[in-house]
This record gives structure tokens, C-alpha cells and sequence, in this order.
């Protein structure tokens, strides 16, 4: 692997971990609010498909150990444009943005930014996301497989945190 793959997927990673204290803080925050959480059961799917994306990214990316990969720049805009979209998310939602689903009775629903236009804009986010990092790095399989099971999690997720948002409010 060359020096900027392994800069690259550490970044990310760095950011996640990021992201993951800040709905920390924000969890701790609603719940203290009066906040409910909603979806228990299938949150830990959640956690161990995006550790597995990162294993798989790695494992896979280190075993075709392509010394020769250079950086294909449409691929970067293509995430780096998601990732501009994922602040806007976050900063749309503010003390709101969770990975969990976490409700607080009586609080309507946050329609500015981009959920303004599209219901679950993070969501297609992540999947771009699971599609362009291990393309950047030369992970194929990786690159088809997550979406995919990414996609089956979203089928369970989102209909569960629909309901929820109704009730709320």
C-alpha cells in the first residue's frame, strides 16, 4: 500500500472516531432533554458493518498490495464533495445529529439544510461513501459489497426511525 492509502484511510477513520464522540455528546444531551431512543436492537449492526468496511478496506487493499496506485481525482471530488454534505447534515441537525435513533418528544422535525429537500440525506451520503473509499483504494469487492449490505440495514432503519419521528411529534 502506498503512503497516501494508508493516510488516507487513517483520516477517515480519525473522523469517524470524531463524529462518534460528538453523537456521544449529543446522545447524552437529548437524553438528558427527555430524549427516547428508538432501534436499540439493530444499532450494533450498524457498528459492526462499518468496522468490517474498515477491516475489509484494509485487508483487501494491503492484499493486492498495488505499489503503483495513484489518485484518481474524480473519485476524490466525489468524496470530498460527500463530505460537505455530511457537515451540512450535522450542522442542520446540531445537538440533533445522532448515529443513533434518538427522539425528543414535542420537537418538530428539523426541515432546513438539506432535510429540506431529501428525508434522509446522511444516508445517501454514507452510501457514496461505502462506494467511493475503497474505490479510491483499489477495493473492489469491498466497494460492491458494503452499499449492498449497507442498503439491507437501511431497509430495517429507516422504517423504524419514520415511526418514531411521527410519534414525536
Amino acid at each position: 500500500m502506498t503512503t497516501w492509502i494508508w493516510i488516507f484511510i487513517a483520516a477517515v477513520i480519525a473522523q469517524r472516531l470524531v463524529e462518534l464522540s460528538i453523537a456521544k455528546s449529543n446522545e447524552k444531551w437529548l437524553k438528558r432533554m427527555g430524549g427516547i431512543e428508538k432501534g436499540e436492537k439493530h444499532y450494533k449492526w450498524f457498528i459492526f458493518l462499518h468496522c468490517s468496511f474498515f477491516i475489509s478496506v484494509i485487508v483487501e487493499t494491503a492484499l493486492k498490495n498495488d505499489p503503483s496506485s495513484s489518485l484518481n481525482y474524480v473519485l476524490l471530488f466525489i468524496f470530498l464533495t460527500a463530505q460537505v454534505g455530511r457537515v451540512w447534515c450535522m450542522q442542520s441537525l446540531g445537538r440533533f445529529w445522532n448515529t443513533k435513533v434518538i427522539v425528543l418528544p414535542g420537537v418538530a422535525l428539523i426541515k432546513q439544510g438539506p432535510y429540506r429537500y431529501v428525508k434522509h440525506p446522511n444516508y445517501i451520503i454514507v452510501a457514496v461513501e461505502l462506494f467511493t473509499i475503497p474505490l479510491l483504494v483499489g477495493a473492489q469487492w469491498t466497494a460492491v459489497l458494503f452499499p449492498l449490505l449497507h442498503i439491507l440495514l437501511l431497509r430495517v432503519r429507516i422504517p423504524r426511525e419514520e415511526k418514531a419521528l411521527t410519534r414525536a411529534t
